[in-house]
């Protein structure tokens, strides 16, 4: 079973046992979590195909937390020559992993 779950304001595929990485949600780690934002469910192999507008009614994505942590840094550089202008900026986005469990369609 494939799904197509809405969080974080991004999309992600999904099918069950598979692990992603998401935008960080504030729950523990090994709590059961639920994705009632489910814009599409279908089998593997494409039969069974239901889309929603714009979620599929009665459609739930239950996942496990595995772990919250934060992506590689990220350094933005701006630099102009001939001024002498070097400024740095430093980023690591939070996420959290979560593994797929069951989709119900």
């Amino acid at each position: 079973m494939i799904a197509i779950i809405k969080t974080g304001g991004k999309q992600y595929k999904v099918s069950e046992g598979s692990k992603v990485k998401i935008e960080k949600l504030e729950v523990n780690v090994g709590d059961k979590y639920t994705f009632d934002s489910v814009l599409l469910t279908s089998k593997e192999d494409g039969s069974d195909l239901k889309i929603g507008n714009p979620t599929v009614s009665g459609a739930k994505v239950e996942a496990t937390i595995l772990k919250q942590d934060r992506h590689e840094k990220v350094r933005t550089i701006k630099f102009k020559s001939k001024t002498h202008f070097n400024k740095e900026k430093n980023h690591r986005q939070a996420f959290t992993e979560v593994i797929v469990d069951k989709i119900v369609a």
